[in-house]
């Protein structure tokens, strides 16, 4: 079963090509035009062991918002198409993820239902000249088009580089193991026999 996906999509504000493999290495090719969000990504491939090619054009001239948020849109987009009926899954994944003096949290389920809870305060307002709220943004538009529960929580941390660099890393590992098919698991994991909604 291949699990992989391919999503377009353009509008006013931004034109994207972005494809993945579930089932990857990990390489990865991403071109957004923001230096901080292409170093997120790329980090978040190689934790979640997806192949991931991201080609991004965006009004930066306005700012980045439009940028990382659609493409959140389109990663969500991805996984929900590539995931299928999710037959087999582990569906629930989680970790505590520490990366230098911060510590984050991400737990997930692959439900088919959209539910995202976020806690993670940054002490600064931008990364170089990234702004940090776009974080949040990034994550409730992947969820949201995944059709997740998707929680993170930030249980201390003083580098907004490194609570950044937390949340892509512990969510991919999260993922890597909630999309992992379990030989023991027969159907999909859920007693109403559907994770649809």
């Amino acid at each position: 079963m291949s699990r992989t996906a391919k999503i377009s999509r353009e509008t006013a504000e931004t034109q994207i090509e972005l494809s993945i493999n579930l089932d990857g290495s990990g390489q990865n090719s991403i071109a957004t035009g923001v230096g901080f969000f292409d170093h997120m990504l790329t980090l978040f491939a190689r934790h979640g062991l997806f192949d991931l090619t991201v080609k991004a054009n965006g009004d930066l001239h306005v700012d980045d918002h439009h940028t990382v948020e659609d493409v959140g849109i389109c990663l969500g987009r991805a996984f929900h198409q590539a995931l299928g009926d999710k037959q087999g899954i582990s569906r629930y994944g989680s970790i505590a993820l520490p990366m230098e003096e911060s510590l984050v949290t991400s737990a997930l389920d692959l439900s088919g239902r959209f539910v995202f809870v976020y806690n993670v305060p940054f002490p600064t307002e931008k990364i170089g000249t990234f702004d940090t709220e776009l974080v949040q943004e990034f994550w409730n538009a992947f969820a949201s088009n995944a059709l997740m529960n998707l929680h993170l929580v930030l249980h201390h941390g003083s580098n907004s580089h490194h609570i950044s660099e937390a949340t892509f890393k512990a969510t991919a590992r999260a993922l890597r193991q909630a999309i992992t098919v379990d030989p023991r698991q027969t159907g999909v994991p859920s007693s109403k026999g559907t994770l649809t909604g």
